[in-house]
């Protein structure tokens, strides 16, 4: 089903092409204040400026011009040029009903054309703990992957895991020297082990120059695949994986140890990136360290920036392995579109990256490279989230504690429930809040976080959400008590009576979901998703309280059954399928 507003922008800029002849975008968003109508067309303005005429009278020329009877009532002319469009009630009836027979997609077309697309996402370093630092890039990655997987496309998941580099040498150097024993069961090390151990190997390294010598001297066995330090590795790796994977089933994220593609991989290929590089002219030295100059770039002082990817000791860097696993993206995998999800900080190594892959010839126009960035999360004095001693919070504590307080609110709401059911609602309710607390805000803002007000039963909250979905399943419960068979009044159902004004504003919003779910994949921004069940949950509230459902006479109840069930088919999906929160029958 086509969205809504592509119609009405063909229709209008067919009018348009008559009336100027010549085409102009007709540029159709949903109005912002009701009371004006549905939809808006704000092109006007801009084509009356091309064709030297008063957007006014243009817009009134259009309207004249326009086809559009069987879809809005007539529209009107507003300000210098706005034309404000109302759907007809029967159109929205049949619109409706279509989506709520397109039982799978809810109405919402996949692409036109489907391209490949690499999400890369989350990224844990490995012998270290996930922290609050990985949340953002590891949720908001997914729910980008979930909308294109929705859409169509051709999604390849690849967590880039920080597993290799110095830090390898110093961990199993240090491991080797202090725990022996470790060496014929190295997977008896826990993941805490390894993160202490890395800190004091690192320490030792610093201090201790024979040490350091040693770790350097596994960094060579490591490159050099020596079974011994290749087996340590391996069973560091591993255990480091039995800690995070658990992680992302408790967030419900869609990684799998097969997406993993971390450092290691493209080890054997880093020497032929800056050798290509060299062979065709855009890699050189600059004070012993092989650089890339990407034109634009300066420094402070108005010198070209470098873009380091081999140092003076002939160690490559961060920079030389993200050029390998672009290269690998676009000439293995057939990437057409690739997309990186990090914080802010790293804005500039991406654009330059970008601009290195380019200069190689790797990337052209046919190829879309995105860095979708997010800012960072605070406490409540306004600082990054910390410990109340300081420290790094664990990202397993943070979710643990969420469900701890779900569970002390379903105790205080729902005492009589039994133990299993509470203590799954509490998990729902628990990872839900923390989750949705950051896809409803804008993703390149810093947000504060607050476990009262993510937990909260008001406002824009997962639990909000979930105690709205669950309201409408308690509805159609009640509807079978009744002895009322909502699937039979339903599937006979061929034409939809809207007559309430609380009916119609809730028929609007569902039509818009296709919508929502465009603007949210187009710009990345699962806010943008958010905002859109936010809508729709007040939206039904507003509905149920103004229109009886169950008691409803017999012209208006099947009508109303479908709204019931529509929005809570919407809710569901938005939730569950695109922003990976359980929804619950029952709270």
């Amino acid at each position: 089903m086509r969205k809504l507003t592509d119609i009405l922008e063909e229709r209008i800029s067919a009018a348009m092409g008559a009336v100027i002849g010549k085409n102009a975008p007709a540029l159709v968003r949903p109005a912002a204040d009701a009371k004006f109508g549905d939809y808006q067309a704000n092109g006007m303005m801009a084509a009356a400026k091309q064709v030297k005429t008063n957007p006014r009278q243009l817009a009134e020329n259009v309207v004249a011009a326009m086809e559009i009877a069987d879809i809005c009532e007539p529209p009107e002319v507003a300000g210098p040029g706005f034309i404000n469009l109302r759907l007809k009630d029967s159109f929205l009836a049949e619109r409706l009903l279509g989506i709520y027979r397109d039982a799978e997609r809810l109405g919402v077309d996949k692409a036109e054309t489907p391209k490949i697309v690499v999400v890369d996402y989350s990224a844990p370093n490995i012998a270290k703990q996930m922290h609050v630092g990985h949340l953002r890039s590891t949720i908001i990655g997914d729910c980008i992957a979930r909308l294109y997987d929705f859409a169509g496309h051709t999604v390849i998941r690849q967590n880039h895991i920080g597993d290799w580099g110095t830090q390898f040498g110093m961990l199993i150097a240090y491991m080797k020297a202090q725990y022996p024993h470790l060496l014929d069961h190295p997977a008896s090390a826990q993941i805490a082990d390894l993160e202490a151990f890395y800190q004091n190997a690192k320490q030792l390294s610093d201090d201790n120059e024979s040490f350091a010598k040693q770790a350097r001297q596994e960094v060579v066995q490591l490159h050099n695949h020596y079974p011994e330090t290749m087996a340590i590795w391996k069973q560091i790796v591993d255990q480091s994986r039995q800690h995070y994977q658990p992680i992302y089933e408790s967030l419900n994220i869609t990684l799998t140890a097969d997406d993993e593609r971390g450092e290691s991989f493209y080890a054997d290929q880093l020497a032929d990136v800056v050798a290509e590089l060299k062979v065709k002219g855009l890699a050189v030295e600059s004070d012993g360290a092989v650089c890339v100059f990407p034109e634009g770039f300066k420094n402070k002082d108005g010198q070209p920036l470098p873009f380091i990817i081999q140092k003076s000791d002939g160690a490559f860097l961060y920079a030389t392995t993200d050029l390998a696993a672009l290269r690998f993206r676009v000439q293995d995998l057939k990437a057409e579109t690739v997309i990186y999800v990090t914080d802010a900080r790293q804005a500039l190594h991406f654009q330059m990256l970008f601009a290195a892959a380019k200069m190689a010839g790797w990337v052209d126009e046919r190829i879309t490279l995105e860095h979708v960035t997010f800012g960072t999360m605070l406490g409540a004095d306004g600082k990054p989230f910390k410990t109340r001693t300081g420290g790094t919070v664990k990202l397993k504590d943070l979710l643990d504690e969420a469900v701890e307080r779900a569970k002390a609110v379903v105790e205080e709401k729902n005492p009589d429930l039994p133990a299993e059911q509470k203590a799954q609602i509490a998990r729902a309710v628990g990872v839900g809040a923390v989750k949705y607390a950051d896809y409803a805000n804008n993703r390149n803002s810093d947000y504060v976080f607050s476990f009262d007000r993510m937990l909260s039963l008001d406002g824009n909250t997962a639990p909000y959400m979930q105690y709205a979905y669950a309201r409408i399943k308690s509805i159609q419960r009640k509807a079978a008590g009744k002895e009322v068979d909502i699937q039979n009044e339903l599937n006979g159902l061929s034409a939809l009576l809207l007559t309430e004004p609380a009916e119609k504003d809730l028929a609007k919003l569902l039509v818009r979901y296709d919508q929502a779910i465009a603007a949210a994949t187009e710009e990345y921004r699962p806010n943008y998703l958010t905002s859109y069940l936010y809508d729709l949950a007040q939206a039904f509230s507003r509905f149920y309280t103004a229109c009886p459902v169950l008691t409803a006479q017999a012209p208006h109840r099947p009508t109303r059954l479908l709204l019931c069930d529509l929005t809570a088919r919407t809710i569901r999906h938005g939730l569950s399928e695109l922003l990976g929160i359980e929804v619950l029958d029952q709270m």
